[in-house]
């Protein structure tokens, strides 16, 4: 059981690594839930009933919380819940004092730690500073930085498909992109 804590802390901690401020890499990892379990033979350890993690400004809740680990170390993680909701700091971005806030949540979030990919599935929402988009579906390249946002993995036949909204704040210009 000693080694799956940190194999759980680890993956949730990189929800969105590329985003979160670089201190919160060095903050201590808090889990709290109802219930855990742990399969060292299986490389795999679960978390349930009200699962809330910390580190830093990171915040992961969720409903159920399950991390695998593959041969090489990698973790998969995928976290269920009504939704899952997620809220972190971000460092600032150049002429910027402070850092802004993100947060998100969706019916469920899957990492992959080898592909660098996040997923969030059904009634999938995240703003950033303001700007939010929402679909059914939300994929997070964190490599590139792309990320796409679309109104599902698949329309079922028969289906009417959904919309993907976005809502962007106003931007000020640049005091050297005046000149």
């Amino acid at each position: 059981m000693r080694r799956a804590i940190p194999l759980v802390a680890v993956a949730l901690v990189a929800v969105f690594p590329a985003w979160a401020e670089k201190a919160d890499r060095d903050k201590p990892t808090q889990i709290e839930a109802n219930r855990m379990s742990a399969d060292d033979v299986k490389r795999m350890t679960i978390f349930e009933g009200n699962v809330i993690l910390t580190k830093g400004t990171i915040a992961v809740r969720a409903e159920r919380i399950v991390v695998r680990q593959d041969a090489e170390g990698f973790q998969l993680t995928s976290a269920t819940g009504a939704p899952v909701r997620f809220k972190q700091k971000q460092d600032p971005k150049e002429g910027e004092k402070e850092g802004r806030w993100m947060d998100g949540e969706a019916l469920r979030v899957e990492i992959d730690e080898r592909k660098q990919t996040i997923e969030l599935i059904d009634n999938a929402r995240v703003n950033r500073g303001g700007d939010e988009v929402a679909g059914a579906y939300i994929f997070v390249d964190q490599r590139s930085d792309f990320f796409q946002v679309t109104t599902g993995k698949g329309e079922k036949e028969g289906q009417t498909p959904g919309r993907v909204t976005a809502k962007l704040a106003p931007t000020k210009p640049r005091e050297d992109a005046k000149k």
